[in-house]
């Protein structure tokens, strides 16, 4: 029963639980801009290996 009550009001655990929390959240945060960054990224080379492939006006102008 002691090692019952002992564990119950332990709170070096939820501490720890919450520290994994952060941790993963930060993760998930991470990899969400880096896929966007990838995205971003992959559209501007493709706008400029379009541009090599048919130099026009229309087709090289790299603002969106």
């Amino acid at each position: 029963m002691e090692f019952i009550r002992n564990f119950i009001q332990e709170e070096e655990g939820v501490t720890a639980i919450e520290y994994g929390l952060i941790a993963a959240l930060v993760a998930v945060a991470i990899i969400v801009g880096a896929g966007a960054l990838g995205q971003g990224l992959n559209g501007l080379f493709q706008r400029l290996a379009d541009c090599m492939v048919t130099p026009t006006a229309a087709v090289c102008a790299l603002v969106a």
